[in-house]
């Protein structure tokens, strides 16, 4: 079996980069993903409860600021362009497969519990951070901000921390 080369992560980090700065010319934001989540949540319960939207003061103020609806938002069309370009992305580099990337110390269930678990904490965090990793971490140091500085280090020094406890799970 042939080895499959990924690209070279400088490259892609600048080329990420290029993205951002076109981003930021084009709309006058940078990136984010966790905008798009809350516009489908957002449209989900207009969708199954709309009394409860009506009476609610959060979704009140979110109809006022986006007239259009929530999945009108360009964060929305964001996220699907990079699940449809990963796709892509897999199909050309024959990458495109179902896996479960896990330790061999770990069980399958242990970590699609570990990734849901991991995943809503993420998500919590990005609606009380007011961002996610790309948001606040990502655009928001390419802008020099001291919140994207302070997230981004946050991130990772947490990362690091709980290395330590998580990392038996991952090495033989």
């Amino acid at each position: 079996m042939r080895s499959k080369k990924y690209m070279n992560p400088y490259l892609a980090g600048f080329l990420l980069g290029l993205i951002l700065l076109a981003t930021i010319y084009i709309t006058g934001r940078g990136l984010g993903a966790s905008g798009a989540m809350k516009s489908v949540v957002i449209e989900s319960v207009n969708t199954v409860a709309p009394q409860h939207a009506g009476n609610t003061q959060f979704y009140k103020e979110y109809a006022a600021e986006h007239p259009n609806g929530p999945l009108r938002s360009w964060l929305v069309f964001e996220v699907l362009g990079v699940i449809i370009g990963a796709f892509l992305s897999g199909v050309i580099s024959d990458r495109v497969g179902w896996k479960l990337e896990k330790g061999p110390k770990a069980t399958n269930a242990m970590r699609i519990v570990g990734a849901i678990t991991g995943g809503a904490l993420f998500g919590l965090g990005s609606q009380l951070g007011r961002g996610c990793t790309s948001g606040s971490a990502l655009s928001g140091m390419a802008v020099m901000s001291f919140g994207g500085i302070i997230t981004m280090m946050s991130i990772f020094g947490m990362a690091y921390m709980l290395a330590f406890f998580f990392r038996r799970l991952w090495l033989k």
